[in-house]
């Protein structure tokens, strides 16, 4: 069964707790835009470290993931990939920072990180089913968290693949240009999970670690190593991904250069064939009546408008001979 209370606007909390053992439990606290009032409540219920807890507001935001192994507790700021709020189409990096302790496990995130609030909430519901119902640990409620952000993570690549393979079906049928920013913005979006979760298997095996007072270290690892497993999945995934994008950019590159370049053939080939016609306007068009030809023939103009054309369809034939058209 669980106990769930509402401390604040921003603070909300559930007690996972198996009645056959009531001496155990564990108290999740899940903290949304986290700002003084939150972090000066973190700071008496908890001796943390000064730093972390300053890091932890809404308004700082991580480079780079952290986990730092303190005497009473555990602090982690991991990246996961989500949508950006501000655009369906772009991917971001959400952060979360996690404090874990005996008995009790504490997450901070934003609002764009939605499918951690979906997971507290169905705990809040009905935790029957957790593993952490049964066993009782903190380190256990923080694995089935990292689970649940790491299958949205294939949610966000299965998604990717239906655009890129949606790309891959139209780049002979249509413009080169108009998909040329589609497959920037998956090439993006790709390389942005890559850059996210490339640091997840170095701070997952850290976690591998990780002590528990309530489930043996070697079952404790077999969890964890689940976790890399699916770290090392989600990085050979987006590694395909971005071959498979990069060469559908190289295709896509080529096409405009190939439609540039046959534009340019076409337009030189326009001005070879006028330059007779505009060179013979500009010697006929000059006003010099004396020994200039055809200009007292009466049908001098005949005469003139026959020589431009002929001239145009000779260079013309001498291309088609030369198969440059």
């Amino acid at each position: 069964m669980s106990k769930y209370q509402k401390i604040s606007n921003k603070i909300e909390k559930i007690i996972i707790n198996n009645p056959k053992d009531e001496s155990k439990h564990v108290s999740w606290y899940n903290i949304v835009n986290a700002g003084k009032k939150e972090l000066e409540y973190l700071r008496k219920k908890y001796s943390f470290n000064t730093e972390h807890i300053q890091a932890s507001t809404a308004k700082v935001t991580s480079q780079r993931p952290i986990i730092e192994d303190k005497k009473d507790y555990l602090f982690v700021i991991l990246h996961f990939p989500v949508y950006n709020s501000n655009s369906d189409k772009q991917i971001i990096a959400g952060e979360i920072d996690f404090f874990v302790g005996h008995g009790y496990i504490i997450t901070l995130h934003n609002k764009n990180i939605k499918v951690l609030d979906d997971f507290f909430n169905s705990c809040k519901k009905d935790n029957n089913s957790m593993l952490s119902y049964e066993l009782e640990s903190s380190a256990i409620v923080l694995y089935e968290i990292l689970k649940k952000l790491m299958t949205e993570n294939y949610k966000l690549l299965d998604s990717n693949s239906i655009e890129v393979n949606k790309v891959d079906k139209k780049i002979f049928s249509e413009l080169p240009k108009k998909l040329n920013t589609e497959i920037l913005n998956l090439k993006r979006n790709i390389l942005n999970i890559r850059k996210i979760i490339q640091s997840h298997k170095n701070i997952l095996k850290r976690l591998m670690s990780m002590k528990s007072s309530i489930v043996p270290r070697k079952e404790l690892k077999k969890y964890y190593t689940e976790l890399v497993d699916s770290s090392k999945r989600i990085w050979e995934i987006t590694d395909n991904q971005k071959e498979h994008i990069d060469a559908l950019y190289t295709t896509n590159e080529s096409m405009m250069n190939f439609r540039i370049t046959n534009i340019m053939k076409i337009l030189t080939i326009f001005s070879v064939i006028v330059l007779p016609l505009n060179l013979l306007a500009s010697v006929f068009g000059m006003n010099v009546t004396n020994n200039m030809p055809f200009v007292d023939n009466e049908n001098g103009f005949i005469f003139v408008i026959t020589l431009m054309i002929t001239s145009s369809l000779t260079i013309l034939i001498y291309f088609i001979k030369k198969r440059w058209i």
